[in-house]
């Protein structure tokens, strides 16, 4: 969708392009439009800047900070969490989407009727993407040309080289099995350092949480019964 002209008078041309390419990682699982994004978030920013001039004594100094903290934390939330989220998806996706795409490709040697199967076959996020890929080349589309601009919606970076090395292979005529084997082994080598990394990080997670719950009581033990012995006297 369009930027309205309102908003290309108000961000620059690379403001209004790195929001427009977050959209595009959104894809199909997006609430609302840029235009709603952006209007949204102005109308928001001048009401929290009104907002805290009116309420705080030290309003006209308060208000920017506040102000601004929201504008960058906004978008930080309704979008860049959605892109990480969706990114790991896609990720988790793609190990056995191009398995099965590996093996579909080495008893049928049309790329496209394997992408076609092999999309078919799996319900996924990854397999939405190239069905939509698909129609795209239907209506007139390259295959080449539909990879390019499917990569255009997918944020991760190691979903995008799958896919760059499948159209490098299929341009130059190399094995497409080989290039798929290859990125398939890093794939699974990154999932299982991703695992490791999240395993590694749990015993402080419920420290934090440990120290969260239990300093409460233990203060509620240590100066319950001075309060008690303080109300009594």
């Amino acid at each position: 969708m369009k930027v309205n002209d309102f908003y290309k008078n108000i961000y620059s041309t690379s403001s209004i392009k790195a929001l427009e390419s977050k959209f595009n990682y959104l894809s199909y699982d997006k609430k609302i439009n840029i235009n709603e994004f952006l209007t949204v978030r102005i109308i928001l920013s001048l009401l929290i800047f009104i907002v805290s001039i009116y309420y705080f004594n030290s309003g006209y100094f308060i208000a920017p900070i506040l102000t601004f903290l929201f504008y960058i934390f906004f978008e930080y939330i309704c979008i860049d969490v959605k892109i990480k989220k969706r990114a790991r998806k896609l990720e988790s996706d793609a190990i056995f989407f191009f398995e099965v795409l590996n093996l579909t490709i080495q008893s049928e040697r049309n790329l496209k009727l394997c992408i076609s199967i092999t999309s078919k076959s799996i319900d996924s996020d990854l397999s939405t993407e190239f069905k939509r890929m698909l129609d795209e080349v239907g209506y007139g589309k390259s295959l080449t040309e539909g990879l390019r601009d499917l990569m255009k919606r997918i944020p991760s970076k190691s979903v995008c080289n799958v896919i760059l090395n499948i159209i490098e292979a299929n341009e130059f005529g190399n094995s497409i099995e080989g290039a798929l084997t290859n990125q398939i082994n890093y794939l699974t080598d990154k999932r299982i350092l991703d695992i490791k990394e999240s395993i590694n990080k749990m015993p402080m997670k419920i420290s934090i949480v440990s120290v969260l719950l239990f300093l409460p009581l233990m203060m509620l033990l240590i100066l319950g019964p001075i309060f008690i012995n303080y109300i009594l006297k």
